[in-house]
C-alpha cells in the first residue's frame, strides 16, 4: 500500500504544486489504484509516474469544487485511450452524476468501459473482500466529506511445528489448513485451523479527509488510524481566516491526529501563499504538536507499513 501525491496545493495550481488529487495502490492488495480527488491537470502529474490510469478503477471525490473534480472528464475520457477496460466506480457527493454526465455529454466524449457513478452520504460506501470504505461529512462551504479506509485482519502465521506435532507433514495440506476452517485429513482427522495458525495481522488503517475546518469534531472517525492525511491551507497565525473559508491550520491538524491517536499525519492542500522556503515553518508548527508529521510535496511517495500488533 503506497499513496503517491499527485497535486498538494490549494484553490489554484502554483509552480511548486498542482491542486489537489492523491493515488493510492494497491497493486499487491487489489491489483488496482483508487484515485481521490482528481483536480485539473491530474492525468498529466500520472505521467511523471509509474501509474497506469487502465489501473485504476475507483475515484473518490471529497467535495464539487473545481479543484477538485476539474480533471475528472478529461481523466475518464482518456483512460479509454490507455487500454481501460475494466469497470470503474466514482464516488462523490450529490451532484457529482450530473457533473459528470453533462461534461461527457456536451464534449460529445465516450467511453469504452463501464462507468458507475454513485452518490454517496454518511456511512459504510463500500465492501471489499480487504478492505471496508466509511465516509463523514466534514465542515465545509458545501458538502465534504472524509474517508476512512479500514483493512481487514489478515490471518496469522500458519503454526509449523504444531502441525509436525500433531504429525501433519508438509505439503499442499499446509495451503488448505491456511484457507480453510476446518479440513478433514485423507486418515480422517479433522484439523481446526485456529488450533494451528497465530493470532490474524490487524489491518491497516487510513483517513484521507477533504476540506474541513472544526476538526476536532472528526476525532471519533480518525481514531486510532495508522495515517491521517489532512488538509493544512493555513498556518497557524492565520486561524480566524481558516475558519471564515471552512479551511484547516497546520496546528488544527495536528491536535486532531494528536487527540486522535493516530500514528501519522501528513499534511496536503497547501495555499499558494506558502512558498518552498515557508515549508519548514508550516511542518515545524505541527511538529511541535504531533512530532510523526510529514508535509507532501508533488509527485512525493508514502508507504504505508503493516502493522506489527
Amino acid at each position: 500500500m503506497e499513496l503517491v501525491f499527485l497535486g498538494t496545493g490549494a484553490g489554484v495550481p502554483s509552480k511548486e504544486r498542482n491542486v489537489s488529487a492523491i493515488a493510492l495502490t494497491l497493486l499487491q492488495e487489489l491489483n488496482s489504484i483508487w484515485l481521490f480527488d482528481c483536480g485539473e491537470a491530474t492525468q498529466h502529474q500520472i505521467l511523471h509516474t509509474s501509474i497506469k490510469p487502465r489501473k485504476i478503477n475507483k475515484i473518490f471525490i471529497t467535495h464539487l469544487h473545481g479543484d477538485h473534480i476539474f480533471g475528472l472528464p478529461g481523466l475518464l475520457s482518456s483512460r479509454s485511450f490507455q487500454g481501460g477496460e475494466s469497470p470503474l466506480t466514482v464516488y462523490g457527493p450529490p451532484g457529482i452524476k450530473q457533473y459528470i454526465e453533462t461534461s461527457m455529454e456536451v464534449s460529445q466524449s465516450n467511453v469504452t468501459y463501464p462507468l458507475h457513478i454513485e452518490e454517496i452520504t454518511e456511512g459504510k460506501i463500500l465492501e471489499t473482500e480487504t478492505f471496508s470504505v466509511y465516509c463523514k461529512l466534514l465542515e465545509h462551504g458545501i458538502s465534504s466529506y472524509g474517508f476512512r479506509l479500514v483493512e481487514k485482519d489478515k490471518p496469522g502465521q500458519l503454526q509449523v511445528d504444531k502441525l509436525k506435532e500433531f504429525n501433519v507433514r508438509p505439503g499442499p495440506i499446509y495451503q488448505r489448513i491456511k484457507d480453510n476452517p476446518i479440513v478433514t485429513l485423507d486418515d480422517g482427522r479433522i484439523i481446526e485451523r485456529e488450533a494451528f495458525i497465530g493470532k490474524n495481522k490487524p489491518g491497516r488503517v487510513v483517513c484521507i479527509l477533504g476540506d474541513t475546518r472544526q476538526t476536532i469534531a472528526n476525532r471519533d472517525f480518525v481514531k486510532h488510524a495508522d495515517l491521517i492525511i489532512h488538509e493544512a491551507t493555513f498556518e497557524h497565525d492565520k486561524k480566524e481566516l481558516a475558519s471564515q473559508y471552512f479551511h484547516s491550520t497546520t496546528v488544527e491538524a495536528a491536535e486532531l491526529a494528536k487527540s486522535s491517536g493516530a500514528k501519522r499525519l501528513i499534511l496536503t492542500h497547501i495555499s499558494s501563499r506558502y512558498q518552498k522556503e515557508d515549508v519548514p515553518k508550516l511542518l515545524a508548527e505541527a511538529q511541535a504538536i504531533f512530532p510523526n508529521t510529514a508535509l507532501a510535496k508533488d509527485l512525493q511517495h508514502f508507504s504505508v507499513t503493516p502493522r506489527k500488533d
